[in-house]
């Protein structure tokens, strides 16, 4: 197989609706281009980076390209984007290294095996320390919002959402298709969460409006 024809899946993953993917996936397309690439899938995902493995189907889409040899690298925009729970991070890439694929993060320029299918060490160093930069950054954010909070409740400012803005029922269908699609699914409230990336308390409004409908 030439290099100029080597197939490789495009990875990337936000954290909530809210966020875009499309400079991850620009960036990469252009990076895949620049070798001659051949792109066999864009995989994209909208979820927490700290979700259960069970939930997230892009890193399993690409364990199964890989173990059905259908790809021979991955490529991701940076470690943090494959997850930020470190034990997920690095089964993720010992399982693309038992079928020969190598990971790749555009950040740093770097990947996990060598031209001639051996680990690059220099790549093991890296992800080691930049999985556990992802975790400590997550933990630094929920400690600052945490104690943001607590200062606004000091100082006496009511948190929470303003009277008067809850959306009618109908509007609140509209505004969350994803919720509203995972829940008539049969997903519970709390993996609907996870795999949408929505807030737990919103899933609950979307929840409650389709059992209003349905004792209708």
């Amino acid at each position: 197989m030439k290099i100029t024809d080597m197939p490789v899946v495009i990875l990337v993953r936000v954290s909530s609706s809210r966020q875009e993917t499309d400079r991850q996936i620009f960036e990469l397309q252009a990076y895949a281009e620049s070798k001659g690439y051949r792109v066999v899938e864009i995989l994209t995902e909208t979820i927490s980076g700290k979700a259960d493995e069970s939930d997230r189907h892009g890193l399993q889409r690409a364990e199964e390209l890989a173990r059905t040899g259908q790809i021979k690298k991955v490529l991701v925009h940076e470690v943090s984007r494959l997850a930020r729970r470190n034990s997920i991070t690095h089964r993720f890439v010992e399982t693309l290294e038992e079928y020969g694929v190598s990971l790749y993060w555009h950040a740093q320029a770097i990947e996990t095996l060598l031209p001639n299918g051996k680990t690059n060490p220099a790549a093991r160093i890296m992800l080691a320390l930049l999985s556990e930069m992802a975790r400590n950054e997550l933990e630094v954010l929920r400690a600052r919002i945490l104690s943001g909070l607590a200062e606004a409740r000091r100082k006496g400012v009511v948190l929470g959402r303003r009277a008067g803005t809850t959306l009618p029922p109908k509007d609140l269908l509209k505004k969350h298709p994803d919720i509203l699609r995972n829940l008539r699914s049969g997903q519970s409230i709390r993996h609907t969460a996870k795999i949408t990336g929505k807030g737990f308390s919103t899933v609950c409004r979307v929840k409650a409006v389709l059992v209003k409908q349905g004792a209708n």
